[in-house]
């Protein structure tokens, strides 16, 4: 995970915590306060009504409209009732000539017309739904006259207390939207510094030594940025002075080689026998001396920028490193064939590729006593290129082993080598991000392969440049 969704996820956690912490005391107070608010307009606009029905409770017409308006304020049904002892109905908000019946039965209304007050929730069978009842009685010069009763579906106050909570967490989730946008923006710019040198290591790692990282934002930001400065100043300089020693050597130890062999060559034309045989020997080391300080100089260069790269196709470079190698091959009593169908195609540099060829069928010649196979394809967005001998084979844990510096493996302790053809190819493939890796074949000997990112065909890049 990102450091910025690290961040994002505590940020997230500390306000949704604090959210929480909030507004669950504040919806349970919310509720509390619209069912008090409620039960309080209730019992009001039921005195209300009660005082306007005081000197009015003959007048049925008089009581119809009163009750209606109150009905239609406050949301409710709203009845008045005539006295002891049968209590009959007198107006009704949601009947236009309600019939007289008694209500004197009813617990609340009994109440009221013993001039007390009553209010409190219960289940109405009639209507099939729990109500909010107020009842309250009505008086004239001290002397009860009747009852109101107002009843509210709870229902309706559950709705009313849900749309408050409602709003209150549509607040809190505008609050934690606004808070997450915020901490997105924090962790970016935390964590933009971390990504701008990430990407400047990968540039300094692929061989630009001129990358260097901004110096900017915080001030522990700065001070990392700057010390990473330093130091891809510092390994400029150390990888400069490398090449530099690379070059020289090159130049320094090849000439007093060239001369020694010439020498060589020359005293063994004017030698007897039995000297010239020593000193044909002699050149075997000086080739040997030549080769290994070929391979300590390619290996020298494993950090330098690679070169451009171009489309290189593995079956014209098979064919290049055949022609190279059958007669060699052919000289010391071994078949080199190649066994490849098609072609792939990798994004690298032709002479890297050469190198790498020679270095694994040389390799494979010096192990098989028969026959040496280069075989090539594509598989999966891969292009592959293997030698494949008929040598006898790895020794257990030398699949990694012999692509180490100065390996040598279990089968070739009593051949000649340097050692560092297998280090060559490693370092090669990784120069064109591929990957090397040795295994036993099932009918003996080994299989030596490297996997590159396939990359367009040459035919291909031709024409998608002459279409563009």
């Amino acid at each position: 995970m990102s450091l910025r969704l690290q961040l994002l996820g505590a940020f997230a956690y500390v306000l949704l915590l604090i959210l929480v912490a909030l507004e669950v005391p504040l919806a349970l107070n919310l509720a509390r306060r619209i069912d008090a608010e409620v039960k309080n307009e209730a019992a009001a606009q039921a005195f209300v009504v009660s005082a306007g029905a005081s000197g009015s409770m003959g007048d049925r017409g008089q009581l119809t409209r009163l009750v209606r308006r109150s009905g239609r304020e406050l949301g409710a049904r709203v009845i008045v009732v005539g006295p002891l002892p049968a209590g009959r109905l007198l107006a009704d908000s949601a009947v236009a000539k309600p019939q007289p019946v008694p209500y004197s039965s009813r617990p609340e209304i009994g109440a009221a017309l013993h001039g007390n007050r009553s209010q409190g929730e219960r289940h109405s069978d009639t209507l099939g739904q729990d109500l909010l009842y107020t009842a309250v009685p009505v008086t004239n010069n001290g002397r009860v006259v009747g009852a109101v009763r107002v009843t509210q579906s709870i229902d309706a106050v559950q709705g009313r207390i849900r749309r408050g909570v409602l709003a209150l967490v549509a607040i809190g989730a505008f609050a934690l939207a606004l808070g997450l946008a915020l901490a997105w923006f924090l962790a970016s710019s935390l964590s933009r510094p971390l990504r701008t040198l990430a990407s400047t290591a990968r540039r300094l790692e692929d061989g630009d030594l001129e990358a260097r990282a901004e110096v900017a934002g915080a001030k522990e930001q700065r001070e990392v940025s700057a010390a990473f400065n330093d130091m891809a100043e510092r390994l400029g300089v150390v990888l400069a002075a490398q090449r530099e020693f690379v070059a020289n050597a090159s130049h320094q130890l090849r000439t007093p080689l060239t001369g020694l062999r010439l020498r060589l060559e020359s005293a063994r034309a004017k030698a007897g026998r039995e000297a010239a045989v020593e000193l044909e020997a002699a050149e075997r080391e000086v080739e040997r001396l030549a080769r290994l300080l070929s391979s300590l100089l390619t290996l020298a260069r494993e950090g330098d920028k690679p070169p451009a790269s171009s489309p290189v196709s593995l079956a014209r470079a098979a064919e290049r490193a055949y022609e190279r190698w059958a007669v060699p091959a052919e000289q010391d009593g071994r078949v080199l064939e190649l066994v490849g169908d098609g072609d792939a195609t990798i994004s690298a540099s032709e002479e890297d590729l050469a190198i790498l060829l020679d270095n694994l069928i040389e390799n494979a010649l010096r192990y098989s006593p028969s026959r040496v196979s280069v075989d090539w394809g594509e598989d999966g967005g891969e292009a592959w290129l293997a030698v494949l001998d008929e040598g006898p084979g790895l020794a257990a844990g030398e699949e990694t082993k012999l692509f180490e510096r100065f390996a040598r493996g279990s089968a070739g302790s009593q051949r000649s080598g340097t050692g560092l053809g297998l280090a060559i190819v490693q370092t090669l493939a990784h120069r064109w991000r591929g990957k090397a890796s040795l295994a036993n074949r099932l009918e003996g000997g080994t299989r030596a392969e490297v996997r590159f990112p396939a990359a367009a065909t040459v035919t291909e890049k031709r024409w998608v440049e002459a279409s563009s």
